[in-house]
């Protein structure tokens, strides 16, 4: 980067914020599973939604692309540059404020680069939840959260990230800040403008700020490890629990008893929860009391233990959590069927997988509850048959009506699948928005389209 446009960057957010040396973007510029990296014309690192504004329009200017970043936690390359053009990673981390809480109304007014952890721990401080969760809740950032739509494991009862926000700040690819922080539940004066920025992956605008919906706490909680014969059994236990709980079940976690030895085996201080081994488990979390014997009345049940202490449920959850560190390096999918499909998706990805890769282990694990299931094969040596292994697990995806992208975002990993899985006119449509709002293709370029 040349000295007078680095002096024109240091002049609006301090020279200390403008990162050029590569030791010092190594950080920004590779993504969290070391599969997309590519070198930025600098990492910048503004303070305030003015700063962002004042950035994004000199490198409008200047012909600089942007790639907006939160905490760096994606999974498909969608938060490190990609190399197409001249780039600069915008780290939105230094965006770091909760500018207010509304517990009457239920709201929570935040910052892009606030960490989900945080943002829960104040509503919890205000005698309410976020219900926002997923493992990497303490070092993603909520930003990332709105822009990638991240589901996690409520998503059972309270839905994905964007039906958490109710009103967004948004600066534009020319400068322009849009100011849509309503906390409103009812706004029919137009287009819901939101939507359009809410997984959108940063490439029509920067999010610097976002009004949150909250809950009231559950006045009680009760999580189970449940063991079963087949994803056809946890499928109907969710049914014939929400029969009986209704919406109090806030989520539903299958786990092959494969995902579990893997976990076994990376965690030695894991233990495994039941006495003995079962093909297949859930692990559920109610917002009540439950009673001992509303799972042993399950016929699907074939055993279960509930957790009697906070330490106990935190230990199950632990191993959810740990699922994608012990099995890191294979490949790795994030889709969605319909709920009732879910078994026949992997019944036919594993017959289909073994006749093609015969003896790759597969990892399959995931929010069943709402039909999203992380289908992981192989290990390492199958990376480089990527491609063969996405055309069998998608294409049986697509004939069971589903989506190749349920929360990880398309990034660069799945912007060349979905021109084959998208209808040639929603891809169009697409199109067409990016060219309204970012005609100039200034964000994060290379992702998504």
């Amino acid at each position: 980067m040349d000295a007078q446009l680095r002096s024109a960057f240091a002049a609006l957010i301090g020279e200390k914020n403008v990162l050029s040396e590569p030791r010092d973007t190594a950080a920004y510029t590779r993504d969290w599973r070391r599969q997309y990296s590519a070198a930025a014309e600098c990492v910048l690192r503004p303070a305030s939604t003015a700063q962002v504004a004042a950035v994004v329009a000199l490198c409008a200017r200047e012909g600089i692309a942007v790639v907006p970043q939160g905490g760096n936690t994606g999974l498909s390359g969608g938060s490190v540059p990609s190399g197409v053009r001249r780039e600069a990673v915008l780290s939105l981390s230094r965006l770091n404020r909760i500018r207010s809480i509304d517990a009457l109304n239920d709201t929570l007014t935040a910052e892009a680069g606030c960490v989900l952890a945080e943002v829960q721990q104040a509503a919890d401080a205000a005698g309410r939840l976020f219900a926002l969760s997923l493992a990497a809740e303490g070092s993603c950032q909520i930003g990332g959260n709105l822009s990638t739509n991240a589901g996690g494991v409520n998503v059972l009862r309270y839905g994905n990230a964007r039906e958490q926000v109710l009103g967004l700040e948004v600066v534009l690819p020319d400068g322009r800040v849009w100011n849509g922080l309503r906390a409103l539940r009812k706004d029919n004066t137009g287009y819901d403008l939101k939507q359009l920025f809410l997984g959108a992956e940063g490439t029509l605008g920067v999010i610097t700020a976002a009004v949150l919906k909250l809950h009231p706490k559950p006045a009680a909680q009760a999580t189970a490890w449940i063991g079963l014969a087949s994803p056809a059994h946890a499928v109907e236990l969710l049914a014939h629990l929400r029969a009986q709980l209704e919406e109090r079940v806030s989520a539903f976690e299958l786990v092959s008893r494969r995902c579990l030895e893997a976990v076994l085996a990376h965690d030695r201080a894991v233990r495994d929860p039941l006495p003995r081994a079962h093909a297949w488990y859930v692990l559920a979390q109610f917002d009540l009391a439950l009673a001992p014997e509303t799972l042993a009345a399950a016929p699907q049940v074939e055993d279960a233990v509930l957790a009697s202490s906070s330490a106990q449920s935190q230990a199950l959850w632990r191993i959810r959590e740990t699922i994608p560190e012990a099995q890191f390096a294979n490949v790795k999918h994030d889709v969605s069927v319909p709920v009732s499909r879910v078994p026949d998706l992997i019944e036919r990805a594993d017959a289909a997988l073994q006749s093609t890769f015969p003896g790759a282990p597969i990892y399959a694990f995931g929010h069943i509850g709402d039909g999203n299931i992380h289908y992981n094969v192989g290990d390492e040596k199958l990376l480089a048959r990527r491609e063969e292994v996405n055309r069998v697990v998608y294409g049986i995806v697509a004939a069971l009506g589903g989506s190749i992208s349920a929360e990880h975002g398309v990034g660069q990993m799945k912007r060349e699948a979905i021109r084959h899985h998208k209808d040639a006119l929603e891809i169009e449509l697409m199109r067409t928005v990016k060219r309204a709002l970012d005609p100039q293709d200034l964000m994060n370029p290379g992702k998504v389209l």
